[in-house]
Parts: structure tokens; C-alpha cells; sequence
């Protein structure tokens, strides 16, 4: 099966930091990864890079074997890669609805589409009784749903959701889990960076780990968090 995306050599300097030093790596239709490592590994950098939000220096990204190094975020998510950041990205003076609406509008939805599709996610997400309240207005954790959910306005290829736990109330945690398990469970592919690691080992097949911007292991999730350099990594110390 040929891969949906296929990430070959990418490096990503910052002056003198080498933030993310020749990754590669391919992701294959319908898997869940776990994107893992301490702060500072290159996680976010090398989203933003696959996203199309930063450049690279070197390497190449095909998604669905076409060349994407380089595209723009919205034609990006035209080809049905969605993107989730670590700090919430909304429009705080605009309704919940709205919000959806506007990203589904975005996506090529008709009106009719987009508003049956928001209502759904509203509901299955259990945030539709703030639907009319201006997103500014709602706790951390449903901005979170929020911003979760206009990933999904249309179904994608491939969905980059970056830290959707941290600092996010059980309920809304699990909430997002188990969209994330029942869309898996349909064959939807994602990437998940999260330092959540009960969640990860919960929901990740595989994990792919990174420390100081280069992967140190890529496999099983019980196998990478076994391996002695991703302890040491961690750990910030020689394994035991």
C-alpha cells in the first residue's frame, strides 16, 4: 500500500538551531500515530512544516504521492489535510456555529451541507448548548472542542492534531478520545503529538519519537517506549 504521506529528509533551521535535522518517515491510509518526545524535540516544527505553516531547507512531503513541500495551508486543506494547534486558534468574537460554518463554507460545503454538518459535530462533540454563545466566551476545554471540531466540517485525509489534551477538564479529554477511536475505527488517519502518554499508548498502534529535532524510534508504541533512548530522553539520563 503506497503511503498517504511520505515525509523524506526534512530539516528545518532557525540560525544556528537545527529544529528538525532529515526526519523521514511515511504514513500509510488509515493509521494513528503518536508523535512523541520531551519539549523542545521538534514536534510542533515539524507539524507546522507538514502543514504548510513553516518552509523547510531540505527534504520533501508527498501526500497521496503528490508533492506538497512548500503548498500554502488553505490548499493544503483542500486536499483534506486539517491541522489542530497547540494554542487554540478560533474566532473568539464569532459564535460556536459560526465558527463551524465558516470553516466548512471554507472547505467547499454548501450552505445546507455545512449547517447539517456543524449541528452534528456540535452535538457529538457536547458542546450544542453554547452554539449561540461567541466562542470567546466558552471555558479552555471547549475551545478546544471547538477548534477540534472544525478539523472534521469535512471528513479529511489526514488530520495533524497538535497537544488536543493538555490542560483540557477528563470529561472533554475523553470526549475527544473517543471521536478520535470511532473515526480510526471508520479508517480516518491521523497524527497525534500529545505528552499524554496513557493516551497515547490508549489510542497509538504506533508511535514516532523525536529528541532534539531527529527521530530516535519508530515502531509499536510499547517497543518505542521500551527503547533505551527514548527513556534516556526523557529521563534526561542513561537508562537503566
Amino acid at each position: 500500500m503506497s503511503p498517504l504521506l511520505s515525509v523524506q529528509g526534512v530539516t528545518k533551521r532557525f540560525g544556528g538551531l537545527v529544529a528538525v535535522a532529515d526526519v523521514t518517515f511515511d504514513i500509510a491510509p488509515g493509521e494513528l500515530v503518536g508523535l512523541i518526545g520531551p519539549n523542545g524535540s521538534g514536534k510542533t516544527t515539524l507539524l507546522n512544516i507538514m502543514s504548510g505553516h513553516l518552509s523547510s531547507e531540505q527534504g520533501t512531503i508527498r501526500l497521496d504521492g503528490e508533492p506538497c513541500t512548500g503548498l500554502k495551508p488553505q490548499r493544503l486543506a483542500r486536499r483534506g489535510l486539517m491541522r489542530m494547534f497547540q494554542l487554540t486558534r478560533i474566532f473568539a468574537r464569532m459564535n460556536v456555529l459560526d465558527n463551524l460554518l465558516v470553516g466548512g463554507r471554507a472547505l467547499g460545503l454548501d450552505a445546507e451541507e455545512a449547517n447539517a454538518r456543524a449541528n452534528a459535530l456540535l452535538e457529538e462533540l457536547q458542546i450544542a448548548h453554547v452554539r449561540h454563545l461567541d466562542a470567546g466566551q466558552l471555558s479552555g476545554g471547549q475551545m478546544k472542542l471547538l477548534e477540534f471540531g472544525c478539523c472534521f466540517m469535512r471528513t479529511p485525509r489526514l488530520a495533524l492534531l497538535d497537544e488536543p489534551f493538555a490542560a483540557i477538564h477528563p470529561t472533554m479529554k475523553e470526549i475527544m478520545s473517543r471521536f478520535i477511536r470511532a473515526r480510526h475505527a471508520e479508517g480516518q488517519t491521523f497524527v497525534l503529538v500529545s505528552h499524554d502518554m496513557p493516551v497515547i499508548v490508549e489510542l497509538c498502534p504506533r508511535s514516532i519519537c523525536m529528541n532534539a529535532g531527529r527521530v530516535l524510534s519508530d515502531g509499536a508504541t510499547s517497543q518505542v517506549l521500551a527503547a533505551p533512548a527514548v527513556i534516556e530522553a526523557y529521563l534526561g539520563g542513561a537508562a537503566a
